[in-house]
């Protein structure tokens, strides 16, 4: 199994990146990986200027910019790691033809993500999405197996998350109407999509928990591929009932063959284990794949890579373009339609015999 792909090529001649945020994703993922890389980060910019120095301390010194058009002046790849609810803004500083990534989600729903895709549109922008899940070894490593046909035509994908996810990290997520499958099962949603393409149609149903002032932390969701491929995602953020049934495992299975990855990065978050990639063909035995990088933060060096190699015109195709990031938006906004529709009522027996 050690054939199989498990990272994104590198760009040869790589482009210096300023990054605009500079919250805990950025000193947890987005500063190691391009170090780990070798990219050069040019410098950092946020409102909270004491934020950005701080970080910029802690990271040997890195440049922080007085304000956004500073930033916005530089001859760099924007790194765009704020809020959605920020990004039009953001793009409408830097200048036209600039090369950007954004950070996921693409908007808090459809609407947004129409605008920020049509606003790169109109400034000529060579826009791509964080969306890294899809990017990483593991991942990359099942993606390969299915092109190579190690297992056969596919008929399961399953993605099921049952542990506690420390919300109280993520502040700014308490007044959005919409949560989890915008801001987490979103990374599933893409890499499904990444793998097997959009589905023809969803149900969805979204939950509250009595500990949690979200608006939603639990969901169930199937997609429509048709008759072959089932397709589910059964996703629990409060299981806290101590680590012995604790799970985050991504399977998919085919008709010779299948796969089976843990997603370290989300038990004990975010302190984390180490990721897992098993395969097998059919019968057996099981296979475990030495994995190269893990989700955290190996995975956020591929759409930096990508995007930078694409831009040079050593990728043929930006895989998370804001276009095809906004068919993953559009799938998020169908699951959370089919959340606001009833269920399928039972039929009722006759009472006037």
């Amino acid at each position: 199994m050690t054939d199989l792909q498990q990272a994104w090529p590198m760009p040869s001649a790589p482009r210096p990146i300023v990054i605009i945020g500079t919250g805990g994703i950025v000193r947890d993922a987005h500063l190691p990986a391009y170090r780990k890389a070798g990219f050069t980060v040019a410098g950092l910019y946020d409102p909270d200027l004491v934020r950005a120095d701080t970080l910029a301390r802690g990271w040997g010194g890195l440049r922080v910019f007085g304000s956004l058009t500073e930033a916005a002046a530089q001859d760099a790849v924007f790194d765009i790691a704020a809020p959605p609810v920020a990004h039009a803004s953001i793009l409408a500083a830097l200048p036209k033809g600039a090369t950007v990534l954004l950070q996921k989600p693409m908007g808090l729903d459809l609407a947004g993500a129409t605008a920020i895709r049509d606003l790169c549109h109109a400034r000529g922008l060579i826009a791509s999405v964080n969306f890294q899940l899809r990017y990483s070894a593991m991942m990359l490593a099942i993606a390969d197996a299915i092109r190579q046909g190690r297992l056969g035509t596919l008929t399961e994908i399953e993605v099921h998350i049952n542990l506690v996810t420390p919300w109280q990290l993520f502040p700014h997520l308490k007044p959005n109407p919409r949560v989890e499958i915008v801001s987490h099962s979103i990374h599933y949603l893409d890499a499904i999509r990444a793998l097997v393409g959009d589905p023809r149609g969803v149900f969805a149903r979204s939950f509250g928990h009595p500990t949690s002032a979200l608006a939603d932390t639990r969901t169930s969701m199937i997609l429509d591929y048709g008759d072959m491929l089932r397709v589910l995602l059964s996703i629990n953020h409060h299981h806290d009932f101590g680590r012995r049934f604790q799970d985050a495992r991504f399977r998919v299975e085919g008709v010779t063959g299948a796969a089976t990855a843990k997603l370290g990065a989300l038990l004990d978050y975010p302190t984390g284990e180490g990721d897992e990639l098993w395969i097998t063909p059919r019968r057996g035995p099981w296979a475990r794949v030495p994995l190269a990088g893990a989700w955290f933060p190996d995975a956020f060096i591929g759409p930096m890579a990508n995007l930078q190699r694409f831009a040079a015109g050593q990728d043929a195709v930006l895989a998370t373009a804001v276009d095809d990031a906004w068919q993953t938006m559009a799938l998020v906004e169908a699951l959370y339609r089919s959340n606001d529709q009833p269920g399928t009522p039972l039929p009722t027996q006759r009472t006037d015999r």
